[in-house]
């Protein structure tokens, strides 16, 4: 059968990452597995097939994840799904390992699926990295989240603001403003929305809720509410007057303590995932947003999932922070951050003149020294090969022919300059890296 070139499509919502994409990706996960690591955390990986029941769990993804869960039947009829977040198999791992020691700190970077729509830079197939930490209740946790953003942020070179608030301080303000119970999820939506549309848009958005005029008011008297995010939370002391408010400052004061507040923001809008956190919450935004207004980031600490998840009385404090590849990898191109597009991770070129064996023997002494090195293999001619390396963008290239190795040295090539010199092979080395 020919296949033709609509069957070669990809599926609907996945995508190829050609090597100078892949290049940049790989690069962003990186310097995420180092901060990760640097911060003792621990690599988990777990399947992309995991058993239907697991995915649909009543304290799993929620009733919206759950209509976009990829399922299908083994060849033995058992039902079986595709991951749709990384927190899941974590909590299935938690559960069935009992006797870990806690707390437990896990980072976990992998391919994540949802049939869901399709829009830009929305996919069926995309990637999560995220770090958790499971067992610790201490705002300490919480404020090594931030760190961890901070640090590696820092280390993009992108100037970003960490945006923090409390579901427990948002819980309380709602409280404070007697908005029912049954309208606390809606109005929530449209505070969530406060940054993007605006205070009027908003007011008018809960007032069409048919929220009483004085609660609106009240509540929007707060959420406009300026000041340092000391100073924030010393006015929402005198706002408002109940416990659960005052739980979610007295864990906000403690965890701003313990971090440098040079790009973090107490923003009393911010509320992503109400339904699922618990405590503190915090999202990465572009601090420059009229040139990317997107989410970078986003996480805070879900400390009922996991025990309700298992059906245990037992509760397992935890919290945590996802980065985005999708949006930080488009920062990087907008900002032009990374080096110039290349289309390979090779260094060197090593072009043989009638010098094969030879030339084998200076690759391998090249990689050895931990040079990502590439060497003819086709028998192209000088021209030829330049072409080849430049087309690739690699950055140096060696020629070794009879004369060059009479002098036990290489002829090398900066491909941007057009230098060429005739030095050793370590002094290769030394350029290259």
């Amino acid at each position: 059968m020919i296949i033709g070139i609509m069957n070669l499509l990809n599926a609907r919502g996945t995508r190829d990452f050609a090597p100078e994409e892949k290049i940049v990706r790989q690069r962003v996960i990186d310097r995420l597995r180092h901060v990760f690591e640097l911060y003792g955390f621990s690599p988990l990986e777990t399947p992309i097939v995991e058993r239907l029941g697991v995915l649909t769990a009543k304290y799993a993804g929620g009733a919206e994840i759950l209509k976009e869960t990829f399922s299908f039947k083994d060849q033995g009829d058992r039902d079986l799904g595709l991951r749709y977040d990384l927190t899941v198999p974590l909590a299935r791992f938690v559960g069935m390992n009992p006797n870990m020691k806690m707390p437990f700190k896990r980072y976990a970077i992998g391919r994540v699926f949802r049939d869901g729509p399709i829009k830009t830079g929305r996919y069926r197939e995309f990637w999560q990295c995220d770090v958790d930490i499971v067992g610790s209740a201490s705002m300490l946790a919480d404020a090594q989240c931030v760190q961890i953003a901070q640090k590696f942020f820092e280390e993009l070179g992108l100037d970003v603001n960490i945006e923090v608030s409390s579901r427990k301080l948002l819980d309380g303000i709602l409280e404070s403003c007697e908005i029912p119970e049954e309208k606390k999820l809606a109005v929530i939506m449209e505070i969530d929305k406060l940054k993007k549309v605006g205070l009027d848009t908003v007011q008018k958005q809960i007032k069409d809720l048919e929220v009483s005029n004085p609660a609106v008011q009240n509540l929007m008297e707060i959420l406009a509410t300026k000041g340092s995010n000391f100073e924030k939370l010393e006015k929402m002391k005198t706002l408002v007057d109940n416990r659960m408010a005052a739980d979610g400052i007295k864990e906000m004061e403690e965890m701003l303590s313990y971090v440098d507040e040079k790009n973090v923001v107490l923003n009393l809008s911010l509320a992503r995932g109400l339904t699922y956190y618990t405590g503190p919450v915090f999202e990465v935004f572009l601090k420059d947003s009229k040139k990317f207004g997107s989410s970078l980031a986003g996480g805070g600490r879900w400390d009922k999932m996991i025990g309700q998840f298992l059906g245990s009385k037992k509760e397992y404090p935890a919290t945590g922070i996802s980065f985005g590849i999708e949006p930080i990898t488009a920062v990087l191109k907008l900002l032009k951050k990374e080096e110039e597009t290349v289309k390979t991770v090779t260094q060197v070129y090593v072009i043989p003149i009638n010098t094969v064996m030879d030339c084998l023997k200076i690759a391998e002494e090249l990689r050895k020294a931990d040079v990502k090195t590439d060497i003819d293999i086709v028998g192209r001619g000088i021209s030829k090969n330049l072409n080849y390396a430049n087309s690739l963008g690699i950055p140096y290239v060696i020629f070794v022919g009879e004369d060059e190795l009479k002098k036990k040295k290489v002829k090398l090539r900066d491909m941007k300059t057009g230098k060429e010199e005739m030095v050793s092979v370590k002094d290769v080395v030394k350029k290259v890296k």
